[in-house]
């Protein structure tokens, strides 16, 4: 059994998040192995096919796969798709591509939900340095989960990072989420926003943080296929994710390998 709070966040025990690690766990190994993975030549598709195998081997099941009729193991986002692209073997990546990898798994009923932007071969370095922005946006949101602070502190200060390293779009449609016995659920996280607002973040609430950044402007619009976003000024996009537990001690960082200890001690 779970219980929520007034605000319906599900609120875990101890041993709740232990599940949620070994779920997150199991993300974390397969987009580790697909970052490795990505070269000149592959499709998306190639990417799908070892990331369903890998979660499939850890004796879990992929999340995405049919979760409203999604057809695949991962979202497979290449240059200016934000999010929720479709993986096929349409197209080939070619150097100088990025590819948002969004990878979920459920393990023992409990989810983990992660996603890395990867460059293919040599690429630009304005494309780089957006991913080394939207990267760190992400980690200075998931610095902001510490009891006693609001929800609306994380998308704060995924913002005002962002908007320190120059202009760039952080769309305003799209956004984290809670997690736990359910891929999606309450609460909804801006990326942006003011501090200080909604409820209080409390031990026991797992939440998924996940920056877009654009490099043009923040406007977006969905392909004919019904998931795939694209920025409608065709310029390229980034976006990480990572499954983040509250604790008394700070943020769990559930789908990161080492926990988040690496880069938390950062200042």
């Amino acid at each position: 059994m779970f219980k929520r709070n007034r605000h319906g966040i599900q609120i875990k025990t101890p041993e709740q998040l232990e599940k949620m690690r070994a779920a997150g766990l199991v993300v974390g190994r397969t987009l580790d192995l697909l970052r490795r993975s990505v070269e000149p030549g592959m499709t998306p598709l190639d990417l799908d096919v070892i990331a369903e195998k890998a979660i499939r081997d850890q004796g879990a099941i992929p999340s995405f796969k049919g979760y409203m009729g999604f057809p695949a193991s991962i979202c497979a986002s290449v240059n200016n798709e934000v999010v929720h692209g479709i993986p096929t073997d349409a197209r080939k990546l070619r150097e100088g591509d990025i590819i948002a990898i969004d990878c979920g798994a459920i393990l023992d009923s409990w989810h983990g939900d992660s996603a890395i932007t990867v460059p293919v071969g040599e690429v630009e370095p304005e494309l780089l340095e957006l991913i080394r922005i939207t990267e760190e946006a992400m980690w200075a949101g998931i610095r902001a989960l510490t009891p006693g602070r609001r929800l609306s502190d994380i998308g704060y200060e995924i913002e005002r990072y962002v908007t320190s390293q120059g202009r760039f779009g952080i769309p305003s449609e799209y956004g984290g989420h809670g997690i736990g016995t359910e891929m999606h659920m309450d609460p909804w996280i801006a990326n942006k926003g003011r501090p200080g607002r909604g409820p209080v973040l409390a031990p026991g609430m797992c939440l998924a943080i996940e920056p877009m950044v654009n490099l043009g402007t923040e406007q977006t619009r969905v392909l004919a296929d019904d998931w795939t976003v694209v920025t409608l000024d065709g310029k390229p996009s980034a976006h990480f994710e990572h499954s983040v537990a509250v604790t008394h001690n700070g943020p769990w960082v559930l789908t990161a390998l080492d926990g988040g200890k690496e880069r938390l001690s950062q200042p």
